[in-house]
């Protein structure tokens, strides 16, 4: 049409806007997100790294920060609340709300810290740290041998005490001590042991494996056999053989991604932090291998955000690396997560590389042929790489003649609860229980009989002491409803009860589901209430527990109700 347009269409086309509709930005905040960005790229998969600097530098993020952001980065502001308001460590505050007190005290209130008094700590410090300290209860930092475990700021403290915790505070200690270092902690040699930084590790054959990969003095497919042979499988949990994944990710078109998975969130587990505070390069170099053997153009760590003492040494060894390298590198890149545990789930912790909330995908496609920015991805827990160099170096005979009752291999086990020497402990595959507390843990507490454990960490099941001569590995527990995970085991003694320990475990789950699928939000939150009852519908948890398992989209939601249905199975005298 031709007629000229009437008065009123013609006053409606002067309105219109000459900027977007929305929230203006605040010049002052948009100099400072500048400030704190510097010339760091301002790329979509970076969002969560600019999220953390706003976080340490002011203590929370506020609305015109977080719209400041939005635009430096030409995100809708939108993208940038949702995966802001998706982790825990990230505090939102809206306008005209209070923002959190400069200090946070997180106290760890998952199986193994409750059990150790986490829950006298978290009734006594508000009052004693008053209304400028912020006390949160906190699920699993990965701290559990060293139960009741603390943060205060970022600053961690094992054995902790309401004393030792206040003391902190009033000195203001908020960072945790460098390795070395003379800063005043009453548990440093705890939480920055000495480790093995770049010269001692090539000063010993370091990298030099490596070096005779990537130079081509091997072949990759002599390589990948050995591997296989060695009958090393994912040490994550998973437990799929390595040698067999690396030769499937090789087939997929190039170019191929690989992501080291450092988020151990698992309750009970700590056994990536413990080889990382003392042998980093070891990894790193198994990664290096595994990355020419099938072909990888870059690396991405993920490291959880509890970690901080660890990301300081990865930061420092990895510039180290590069600063001396011993023969050409992909590049590397360090990642911090920011408090949730379903990131420890493949497919999400690749959503959260790549800035996004951490939600699992729907499979098929594996991660394996549409991975991270939707390439072919290598995944790794960073214990499987650990193994790399020894397998290779020693041959894969080596590692299988080690195991006991007819298992091949070696496993970190993570011991905590009811032992005395609770800890990391290097132990054939397929040892029992009974034989782990005897011979690696120096026997039970004292005053304490030996009465149920964990075999698998949070998810794993739990088992009663007269199943303790179950060999502890892959495949060997299945049959009892249980499964051995990341080899996180928990002991529990004739102090506890298996009914408190699926409470705590099931409102883990509840509070760390990401929410994506009604099984699993719902379910869980559902399962908690019904078993803090004394007496437990057992058909109704039965039926809830059928349709979490077969409808929920990951791990999370298919294991949540393990613990419940150990308890019915094994302990029906608590539920009677």
């Amino acid at each position: 049409m031709n007629e000229r347009a009437s008065p009123k269409a013609q006053e409606n086309r002067a309105r219109v806007r000459a900027t977007p509709k929305g929230r203006r930005v605040d010049p002052a905040a948009r100099a400072e997100v500048r400030g704190l960005l510097g010339d760091a790229p301002r790329r979509r998969d970076l969002l969560i790294e600019h999220l953390h600097r706003i976080q340490d530098r002011y203590g929370h993020l506020s609305a015109a920060h977080l719209v400041a952001l939005a635009d430096e980065m030409k995100l809708a502001m939108t993208e940038v609340y949702e995966v802001a308001t998706f982790y825990h460590h990230f505090d939102v505050v809206k306008d005209g709300d209070t923002a959190p007190p400069a200090v946070t005290v997180r106290v760890c209130d998952s199986i193994s810290c409750e059990m150790a008094g986490a829950k006298e700590l978290l009734s006594k410090l508000p009052a004693i740290l008053g209304k400028d300290v912020r006390v949160l209860h906190a699920p699993c930092i990965g701290r559990c041998e060293t139960a009741p475990a603390a943060v205060v700021g970022q600053n961690p403290l094992p054995h902790a005490t309401v004393e030792q915790i206040a003391a902190l505070v009033k000195a203001g200690a908020l960072k945790h001590p460098a390795p070395g270092s003379r800063e005043s902690h009453p548990q440093r040699d705890i939480v920055s042991p000495a480790y093995v930084d770049y010269a001692a590790y090539r000063a010993k054959g370091g990298y030099e494996l490596a070096k005779t990969c990537i130079e081509g003095a091997k072949k990759r497919e002599d390589v990948i056999a050995v591997m296989e042979s060695s009958g090393l499988r994912g040490l994550g949990g998973a437990g799929f053989p390595a040698g067999r994944k690396w030769k499937s990710v090789a087939a997929e078109p190039a170019p191929r991604l690989m992501a080291i998975n450092i988020d151990e969130g698992e309750p009970g587990t700590f056994k990536d932090r413990w080889y990382l505070e003392r042998d980093p390069h070891r990894f790193i170099e198994g990664a290096l291998v595994a990355a020419w053997a099938v072909g990888i153009a870059e690396i991405y760590i993920y490291l959880r955000d509890e970690y901080h003492g660890c990301r300081a040494i990865l930061e420092k060894e990895i510039a180290a690396l590069h600063k001396d390298a011993p023969c050409k590198l992909p590049p590397i890149h360090l990642r911090r997560g920011a408090g949730a545990y379903i990131c420890g789930e493949e497919s999400a912790m690749i959503e959260s590389i790549e800035g996004k909330r951490g939600m699992p995908r729907l499979r098929p496609p594996y991660v394996a042929q549409v991975g991270l920015f939707n390439r072919p991805t290598l995944e790794h827990n960073m214990e499987t790489l650990h193994w790399v160099r020894d397998i290779l170096e020693k041959g894969a005979d080596w590692f299988a003649s080690h195991g006991r009752n007819g298992r091949k291999g070696l496993r970190s086990f993570s011991v905590s609860g009811r032992v005395k020497k609770p800890g990391v402990h290097l132990a054939p595959a397929g040892i029992t229980v009974k034989e782990l507390i005897a011979e690696y843990c120096g026997g039970m507490l004292d005053g304490h009989k030996f009465y149920g454990y964990l075999p698998g960490g949070a998810s794993g099941g739990i088992l009663p002491a007269a199943m303790a001569d179950i060999p502890l590995d892959f495949d060997t527990l299945n049959q009892y409803g249980c499964f051995i995970g990341s080899a996180a085991v928990v002991i529990l003694s004739d102090k506890d009860r298996a009914t408190s320990a699926a409470r705590n475990l099931t409102k883990f789950f509840s509070e760390e589901s990401c929410g994506q699928c009604t099984p699993c939000r719902v379910g869980t939150a559902k399962t908690l209430k019904l078993i803090e009852k004394a007496r437990w519908d057992q058909a109704l948890l039965n039926e809830l527990s059928q349709a979490m398992m077969d409808a929920s989209i990951c791990g999370l939601g298919q294991a949540a109700p393990n613990p419940v249905l150990s308890v019915m199975k094994y302990f029906p005298s608590e539920i009677a």
